[in-house]
């Protein structure tokens, strides 16, 4: 795009900050209001008075003129009708929205509409593209697929990338916007760290468990792309010449590209990946915002309210009543050390002493952390450990179980070349494997090499075989490989292995 026809979209926002922006937004809410709409200034002077909103024929149509100016409206070639020549005057000229106008204004009834708390994030919607990208792979492999039906799951796919990229930016803006914050403390921190340690772990699992299938789905579909796109042009779409049209996402090869470089990071820094530094960046920043509230220098409470309520007494008061506020919140007084008794630990101090010049006197530490003189220290109570061992037996049996009935499924596999298993299963395999390979890096050519894990019942057999490859499948796709090894798992001789929890 060049400067000039840059410059000419920057002019489209003028009118939210120019003088008389009230009069410009009412204005391009009417012409926004319904479709092709065709409005004289004397026009629209009438239905600004009928909204409560007094504007003349002359200054509505001396508005619309600036906004024709900035790109905003365009004239309409529309005769006006009317009863009297002064009411020509006033609807000789006819206004409609522009193209970008329209847009623009859009956008900013969307801002004005958003709330300043924080956005959820469409994380339902990556689990809903797996399933349409099957779709659509389905579609593609019949000899002659339904274009209309393609088209829409290729919207809907574009649809739902943009939807969830756009309310995760959101969502994120609003934490950095919140942890930058130096008075966060109370409840508005519990509240914050509740938001972190749930939903952001929520959106980072739904992230880890779709995006590895998204992958898996969009390399698969990659060869079949030019069939997708030749299919999709046979469509009727719109055709006006020489004129540039903003076409549906998903109709050419590049929308697709891009898809899967947000994916697979082939252009930079992946989705998934900005994802998690975020996540990680806003659990940082609440650790130093807690490290803050704990450490010795502060008083763990924010004092945000108290100064809100000060600066509303300023604004109030006279010049006496500040000063003495001031004097008051501050502790603004004249240096003069107060005798209080026999406690005093000199008794050559007398009350005209300075405070530069006293001793220091020792403040307990209750009153000068928190400004309590109430006592503290009571000892808190012996917690009974019997429910936490009954429910951690419960989860450790629980989790032995899941090991038993994965490695019941890896020893029903066999090979592990081609075979199916659960997403856990997988899990299992990958943890066994690294053990083996840790403890034997150099393996000898084509001779098998047997590892027993005595506790589950299973034999990990490795062989190394240049030029082989084991594939291991698993609901999320074909989610790893082992190249020049062959990967075998039997079950110990004598030995019983169970496939289901107790």
């Amino acid at each position: 795009m060049s400067r000039e026809a840059a410059e000419e979209r920057t002019n489209l926002f003028r009118y939210l900050t120019a003088e008389h922006c009230a009069d410009y937004l009412a204005i391009m809410r009417l012409f926004s209001s319904t479709l092709l709409a065709d409005l004289s200034a004397a026009e629209v002077s009438g239905l600004l008075r009928e909204e409560g909103r007094e504007l003349d024929a002359d200054a509505a149509e001396e508005r619309c003129r600036a906004l024709v100016r900035w790109g905003n409206l365009i004239r309409s070639l529309r005769d006006a009708r009317v009863p009297t020549v002064a009411a020509y005057r006033h609807s000789r000229a006819q206004f409609q929205m522009s193209t970008l106008g329209g847009r623009v204004q859009r956008q900013v009834e969307d801002v004005l509409r958003a709330t300043d708390g924080a956005r959820e994030v469409a994380r339902e919607l990556l689990g809903h593209t797996v399933t349409v990208l099957d779709s659509i792979l389905e579609r593609l492999s019949a000899p002659a697929p339904d274009a209309e039906a393609l088209a829409a799951e290729v919207t809907t796919v574009f649809n739902n990338q943009a939807l969830f990229s756009e309310s995760a930016r959101d969502f994120y803006s609003y934490l950095g916007s919140v942890l930058t914050r130096y008075d966060l403390a109370g409840g508005e921190y519990a509240t914050l760290k509740g938001l972190l340690l749930e939903y952001v772990d929520l959106i980072s699992n739904d992230v880890a468990r779709h995006c590895p299938a998204i992958v898996d789905r969009l390399g698969r579909l990659d060869p079949f792309l030019g069939r997708l796109v030749e299919v999709l042009a046979t469509l009727p779409g719109l055709d006006t010449g020489d004129s540039p049209v903003e076409r549906l996402p998903g109709r050419s090869l590049a929308d697709w590209a891009q898809l899967a470089a947000w994916y697979t990071g082939s252009r930079g820094s992946s989705g998934p990946a900005q994802l998690r530094a975020a996540a990680e960046q806003a659990l940082g920043q609440l650790i130093t915002n807690a490290k803050r509230m704990l450490s010795s220098g502060g008083t763990g409470a924010s004092r945000r309210a108290d100064l809100l309520r000060l600066a509303a007494l300023f604004a109030t008061a006279d010049a006496e009543q500040a000063q003495r506020a001031f004097a008051a919140a501050f502790g603004a007084y004249g240096m003069r050390h107060l005798g209080s008794g026999p406690e005093e630990p000199d008794a050559q101090v007398s009350p005209t002493t300075s405070w530069w010049h006293a001793p220091p006197i020792e403040v307990p530490l209750s009153l000068r952390e928190r400004g309590d003189r109430s006592a503290r220290g009571r000892s808190s109570r012996v917690p009974d450990p019997g429910l936490d061992r009954v429910r951690l037996m419960a989860q450790a049996e629980q989790e032995a179980g899941r090991l038993r009935a994965a490695v019941a499924e890896l020893i029903a596999a066999g090979n592990m070349h081609g075979a199916q298993v659960s997403d856990f299963a997988r899990e299992v395999l990958l943890d066994y494997v690294g053990d083996f390979l840790a403890r034997h890096q150099m393996l000898p050519p084509e001779e098998p090499v047997t590892m027993p894990f005595e506790d589950v019942g299973m034999n990990l057999i490795v062989t190394y075989s240049k030029g082989r490859l084991t594939q291991l499948r698993s609901p999320a796709g074909t989610s790893c490989e082992f190249d020049e090894l062959i990967i075998e798992v039997e079950q110990i001789a004598g030995q019983a292995t169970s496939g289901g929890t107790q």
